[in-house]
């Protein structure tokens, strides 16, 4: 191939990421992050609704002992002092002091999410916190936050349906790559 991505037509869509490509990334990515973590137990923290396909495919390519959680976000309109506001609450946090802690989520774009969830969990103190996600889109970042461990980079533009990913009207996410989504 000569540097461009594959684009391959499936059922009318166009797949910008194969399963082949994704699944041979998540494959390096879970070698890099079993040489990190060297056999040692790694409590993975899974968000959902986005992340439990990659988490899914990442966690058994890590060679050594995982255990897993799983948080879900709930935005929240608060107000304020006469003042509306949008919150971001998660239920509860597992325990982990001084163990080996990796965030999964499938997109880091604003990073506000993920930078409040890192917070939170820095709060029961871990030995370490890392953050690996499929997709990171560094151009709409609005805190300074990046992965450990990304996929692919991708324009912040695109929307993303299949791999855990749902379209605009909630299907796509039993797709087997990534494509954009065209109902947008």
């Amino acid at each position: 191939m000569s540097g461009r991505k594959a684009v391959r037509r499936r059922a009318g869509k166009a797949t910008a990421f194969s399963p082949a490509r994704i699944a041979a990334r998540v494959a390096a990515l879970g070698r890099e992050i079993s040489r990190a973590y060297r056999k040692r137990r790694l409590d993975v923290v899974v968000t959902l609704d986005r992340g439990f396909v990659f988490a899914a495919d990442l966690i058994r390519q890590i060679d050594g002992p995982v255990v897993c959680h799983f948080v879900q976000a709930e935005m929240r309109d608060v107000e304020q002092g006469g003042h509306a506001r949008r919150e971001i609450v998660f239920g509860s946090r597992p325990e982990l002091k001084n163990r080996d802690v990796l965030l999964v989520d499938a997109v880091l774009e604003s990073g506000v999410t993920q930078e409040f969830l890192l917070r939170r969990l820095g709060e029961t103190q871990p030995r370490s916190l890392r953050l690996a996600v499929l997709l990171d889109k560094p151009e709409r970042r609005r805190v300074h936050l990046e992965p450990d461990y990304f996929g692919f980079r991708t324009a912040s533009k695109e929307v993303w349906v299949g791999y855990g990913l749902a379209a605009s009207n909630g299907t796509g996410r039993n797709l087997r790559g990534l494509a954009p989504d065209e109902r947008r």
